[in-house]
């Protein structure tokens, strides 16, 4: 299938079908305007195929936005990723991929949805560093990290993080002193915690510290985190970067 999107001065989106078939839209997803794009596709595409039912509709979201939002964080606010779950349930496709989501709720709430997992991209930074330690960042990281260690048959080290008077206290549950160590987690958005973590393996004795996360965002650069840091592997799936520092495994090659 192929389309058109006009963009209008006021920022209005319109699509037209260039030519029918099943839809396969890939995006990045990480803003708004990805969503109402894809809206303004699906309904020209629904209205061209409204009488064929043989066809189906298939969505990859490679970075969602709103995924870290994934309760209510406070009273009267509101439930972000529930709001962005309805919109792209509003929809309608018959299969909505997401690359290595925040929390199974982006799964529960978004329907027909399905996990692409982020193993082979663990698996390549594994490789190109020579069978490093894994180390899991926090609870919540470590179910998934766990997997990849299992099919990789890598060592596995948890590590976990309280704030004391607003600042990270870190305990490493294993011993990191002589090994290189690649901490795996699904986003960076400053990345501050991950300097406090590489700085803490290498207290410990860690001789190198890597950084793999599937959405690079970075929104402070990489200064901070290149004192403690050797390298970082990532997914474009945020964004494309450009820096000899970072080691990109492109999942979307043109939007």
């Amino acid at each position: 299938m192929k389309y058109k999107i006009n963009k209008f001065k006021d920022g209005q989106v319109a699509a037209k079908i260039i030519e029918s078939g099943d839809l396969d839209i890939k995006i990045r997803g990480n803003s708004y305007e990805d969503l109402f794009r894809i809206a303004s596709i699906k309904e020209a595409w629904d209205n061209e195929n409204s009488t064929n039912k043989t066809l189906t509709a298939t969505l990859t979201i490679y970075c969602l936005i709103g995924q870290r939002s994934d309760r209510r964080f406070n009273d009267l606010e509101s439930f972000d990723l529930k709001i962005i779950a309805n919109f792209i349930n509003s929809m309608a496709f018959d299969k909505v991929e997401i690359l290595h989501p925040h929390s199974s709720i982006t799964l529960a709430l978004i329907n027909n949805s399905k996990e692409i997992k982020n193993y082979e991209f663990v698996k390549k930074a594994y490789n190109a560093i020579g069978n490093p330690v894994l180390i899991s960042p926090d609870a919540g990281a470590y179910k998934t990290t766990h997997e990849i260690a299992e099919k990789l048959d890598a060592d596995l080290i948890p590590s976990n993080k309280v704030r004391v008077n607003g600042m990270p206290v870190i305990s490493i549950q294993g011993d990191v002193n002589g090994k290189d160590c690649l901490i795996v987690d699904d986003l960076a958005d400053g990345g501050r915690t991950f300097k406090f973590l590489a700085e803490e393996l290498k207290e410990q004795g860690a001789r190198k510290v890597f950084l793999y996360v599937t959405h690079a965002q970075f929104n402070y650069g990489f200064e901070e985190l290149k004192t403690a840091i050797d390298h970082v592997y990532c997914t474009n799936s945020y964004k494309d970067i450009d820096d000899a520092f970072v080691t990109q495994y492109k999942v979307l090659i043109d939007e």
